[in-house]
């Protein structure tokens, strides 16, 4: 597995930077399966990013 954030495999230091308050809120720029980057779609409702292996994420949009 990969970091979604800096593409560096999880196991390889601690990622401090990626791992942070900040980095919680921004979307994923790595696929955590291939460490390919992703493109990624900002909007006002949230975010997706589409790896062209393993597809799309999107953010959990809170309904209701």
């Amino acid at each position: 597995m990969f970091c979604v954030h800096c593409g560096r495999p999880d196991a390889e230091g601690e990622h401090p930077g990626c791992r942070g308050a900040r980095a919680a809120l921004e979307p994923p720029r790595f696929c955590p399966e291939c460490a390919r980057r992703m493109v990624v779609q900002i909007t006002p409702v949230g975010w997706s990013a589409r790896c062209s292996r393993h597809g799309e994420t999107t953010s959990a949009v809170p309904t209701g």
